[in-house]
């Protein structure tokens, strides 16, 4: 199996690893508390999904 003869410098490196960094997710709003939530998902802040409510959450004091 070959083996890289002279080590790669810096710039090739990162130039190589350039499309390499993690996207942000997508965000939307809830409809009912208006907090940031994932797209298709029940809201983690309010338990509600598609006007309706389908997860209980419990209250921090």
């Amino acid at each position: 199996m070959p083996n890289p003869k002279r080590r790669h410098s810096h710039a090739r490196k990162n130039r190589r690893r350039a499309h390499d960094f993690l996207s942000k997710p997508a965000l939307a709003e809830c409809p009912h508390c208006h907090e940031t939530k994932m797209p298709h998902q029940a809201c983690p802040h309010c338990g509600y999904y598609n006007g309706q409510e389908v997860i209980l959450v419990k209250e921090t004091a």
